[in-house]
């Protein structure tokens, strides 16, 4: 089964709890984590990996001492990417959910992260659901790290990602089927 396939079907059945129709293309991979300081990243992580596209510029990028942590909720996607990745030194991949963060980095000995990379489709959360992921981000993200957020909408949640970060940034990619980008967020704003 194709990664097209496997995607399409998943968004068919669980509609807005996948991000997207389509795995996402190599120009978007790449202009996700474009602002990623690879010669001083020690921790990344990838939230909602899918089948990898993503998670494959990170293995490419990510310099010997620099931890890769991939979290997956879905059985099939991690067990996918677990068949591409392991092996890779210093990727996990881990299936969970991201609520359980803080628990899953410090199982590894990780307190805090550089970068946290996200492919889940943050702005179809119920609300409990998006403030919930952002206190965990705010737990674990250093304060001088970014918060990645890929889109296939673009523009149209720069209002939401200000809602909860100090500093927004989009960067366009429009070689992505649909046109699509990502949000580089700093500074985790308290959530009450």
């Amino acid at each position: 089964m194709s990664d097209f396939t496997l995607f399409l079907g998943k968004f068919l059945k669980q509609g807005t709890a996948i991000a997207s129709l389509a795995p996402s293309s190599p120009w978007l991979s790449r202009a996700t984590v474009r602002n990623i300081d690879w010669t001083a990243a020690r921790v990344i992580v990838e939230l909602g990996a899918g089948t990898g596209p993503i998670t494959r510029v990170l293995a490419a990028k990510a310099l010997p001492g620099c931890r890769v942590v991939v979290l997956e909720r879905d059985p099939d996607f991690c067990r996918l990417l677990h068949e591409r990745f392991t092996g890779r030194t210093g990727l996990d991949v881990v299936e969970g959910d991201v609520r359980d963060l803080t628990a899953i980095l410090a199982d590894r000995g990780i307190g805090q992260a550089d970068y946290i990379v996200s492919g889940l489709p943050v702005p179809s959360f119920p609300r409990d659901l998006q403030q919930a992921l952002f206190r965990v981000v705010r737990q674990v993200l250093r304060p001088e790290g970014a918060f990645n957020q890929i889109t296939e909408l673009p523009w149209v949640y720069l209002r939401f990602y200000r809602k909860y970060f100090e500093d927004v940034q989009f960067v366009f990619e429009p070689r992505n089927l649909p046109p699509a980008g990502a949000y580089f967020c700093r500074r985790v704003k308290p959530i009450a």
